[in-house]
Order: C-alpha cells, then structure tokens, then sequence
C-alpha cells in the first residue's frame, strides 16, 4: 500500500479477516483516500461496514447492479468513502469465495448469502426427526461455494439415549464424506471446543433451518447472549426466524462468524462439482461403469446398481443424488442453451424407447 494508512488500517481490520492479500488487492483504492472496511450487514441499500474508524454506516447505491450476483453482501470487503453525509461504498474487492444459492422467484437468479466465507457450519437439530436430504442439500451448496463445510448436530442434550445419538451421528456421517461432523449442546457447552478451535481459523457462516439452534450456538461462539433466542414450537420443532438479517461478528477467540436467518428454501444454484462432491461415492462408482453416458437406471454394465444390489449403496442415497443432478439440470438449462438442447434430446431418447417398449408390448399381447 502507499498510503499512511497501511500501518494502521491492518491492526484495526485484524479481528475481520484482514491480511497481506486484501491489502494488495485494495492498493488501487488506497491511492485514491478510500477506506478498506469489511461488511457487516446489509439492509434495503444500506450496510454497515466495520473500518479503522469503527463501523460506518453506508449508501451502496454505486455498487448496485441490475445482475444479483453481483451486490454487495455480508463478507464482502469494500472500499468506502472516508466521509460524507450520506457516505459510499465504491467497490468491493473480488470474492474468494460465495455462497449462493437459487432464489425463490421464478427468474433464474441466484442469491449471495455470505461473501469470502472459509468454513460453511451447517446447523442441524438433534431435536425433531433428522432430513439427510436436505443435509446434501446444504453440503452441495456449501461445497460449491469453495468453503470448507462442517456439521454441527445441535442440542445433543435432548437426545439422552448414548446408543441412539451414535446412530443418528453415524447416519450423518454416512450422508457427508469428506466432512466433520460434530455433536454439541450449546446448552450446557459440551462439545463446543472443536469447533471454537476450528472457527478460529478465518471466517465461518452459519446456515441451518429455523429451530436448529444457530442463534443460541451463535451465542455460545460469542461467550455472550448477542443473539435474540426464541423457543422452538413444541407440534413441530420449527423455530420463528430469530435472527432476521445476515450479521457478520468477530469472536473472541479469533475468527469471524457470519449468523444467517433460518432457511426454508435451499434451492441449488449451478452446483453440479458441490453434488458431485457430496456423493463422493457414486461419483466414483459412475467411472466404472461400462458406458461413460450411463444413466444408472437399466444400463447393462451399470456400476451404480451392482452397487445397490449389492447393498453397498443405499436406495435414498441414489434417488438423492437423482433428484439433485435433475434439479441443478434444471436451473442451469434456464441460463445455458446447450445445456437445454442437451436435455430436449435426453427427452426424445427416453420418449423413443419408451414408444418402443410399449409397442414390443403390444406385439407380445397381440
């Protein structure tokens, strides 16, 4: 940097993810008097952002595209104004890492959830009935995203039978190769040492459904109550959206954690290498298979369905894996015309065969 403000600006930034490599990538903006500062929260196009100076309130009108993809977020390191009544964010530096996921509208739009996120701790309560599918759900997105995802199995407290907690943490374990899954009750503070030792490292966002305890788990990271708690409902465990904005906070024992309101949809956005990482075993099945197209449905040669005949590969897991490679087909055909013609002539082969099998039929009855 070539400013005075490199001594002082790396101390004060320290505590939010600020090292050697933002620096350089800011150094542009430093020769014209703008302020790094990290983003904190955002609010209907305002953000706080958290500066040398303390946390500033900011207009990203300058930085607010017609494309989703590309407003700032909470994570995102930007360039501020030093001053000024409203003042401005200018830009923001690239992300290393997001994420995103598909929004709720009919549009194919994705929606950034966290911006240069290390570590994706997806939060899932031991209190109601566990929904692996929406575990590999979560992990697919956090995979994609380039962040390293961890489990965390929340309020293990209300699962007091030992035996029957090693089974539902074996089932998860099952449901996420490659990633840590840890058991915790932030209730009482068991197990929470991994991973204070684990968020340590750079900065986490924490993501999970309402109910699943990320606001008291949250708390716990804290070592105070920052986060508003509310009881789960008893019908059916499902928690009221405590935390209602994504708020990215430093904790005391270094690393910053990014707390996110619960999410209902998860929809998937482009994550073909995110699914593919989370059936890890299936991928690695479909290389044997005699066909490099196979579909694993009826193919002869077929390693996936040896596998499942076998019992080596479970019936959910395969139809999870299905339904997630037909749905990232899905909205990756809106935005990819080669991906589309690819699936209209996927539908014309299976309605000629189809067409086929059932005029072999009728040969037969006739």
């Amino acid at each position: 940097m070539t400013s005075s403000s490199s001594s002082s600006v790396v101390p004060a930034l320290a505590p939010y993810g600020w090292d050697d490599a933002w620096a350089e990538e800011f150094a542009p903006y430093d020769t014209e008097g703008l302020l790094p500062g990290r983003v904190v929260r955002v609010d209907r196009g305002q953000c706080d952002v958290a500066t040398a100076d303390g946390t500033v309130r900011a207009d990203t009108a300058f930085v607010t595209p017609n494309d989703p993809m590309r407003v700032v977020c909470t994570g995102d390191w930007v360039a501020v104004e030093p001053g000024g009544h409203p003042r401005y964010v200018r830009a923001y530096l690239p992300r290393r890492t997001a994420f995103v996921r598909s929004t709720s509208s009919k549009r194919s739009e994705g929606q950034i959830l966290a911006a240069n996120v290390d570590h994706t701790i997806v939060a899932v309560s031991l209190a109601v009935e566990l929904d692996l599918g929406r575990v590999e759900r979560f992990l697919a997105l956090a995979w994609e995203s380039g962040a390293q995802p961890v489990v965390v199995l929340t309020k293990a407290d209300l699962v007091p039978d030992p035996v029957g907690l090693s089974y539902l943490v074996e089932d998860v374990e099952t449901t996420a190769p490659g990633v840590p899954v840890l058991t915790v009750s932030a209730m009482r503070g068991e197990g929470l040492d991994v991973l204070v030792a684990l968020v340590a490292g750079g900065t986490s966002v924490l993501l999970g459904q309402s109910g699943a305890g990320k606001s008291t788990l949250a708390n716990a990271l804290l070592g105070e109550d920052v986060m508003d708690v509310r009881t789960t409902r008893d019908a059916d465990g499902k928690g009221r959206h405590t935390t209602t904005t994504r708020n990215l906070l430093a904790l005391p024992g270094g690393g910053v954690l990014i707390d996110t309101p619960g999410l209902r949809g998860v929809g998937l956005w482009d994550a073909e290498t995110g699914v593919g990482q989370v059936f890890a075993e299936i991928e690695e099945l479909s290389g044997r298979c005699r066909f490099h197209d196979c579909a694993h449905e009826s193919e002869p040669g077929c390693a996936v369905l040896a596998a499942l005949d076998s019992g080596e590969l479970s019936v959910r897991r395969l139809e999870s894996y299905r339904k997630l490679k037909r749905e990232n087909q899905w909205i990756v055909a809106k935005t990819d015309a080669r991906v589309r013609a690819e699936l209209r002539r996927d539908w014309k082969r299976k309605g000629a065969d189809g067409k086929a099998a059932m005029e072999a039929k009728r040969g037969r009855w006739g």
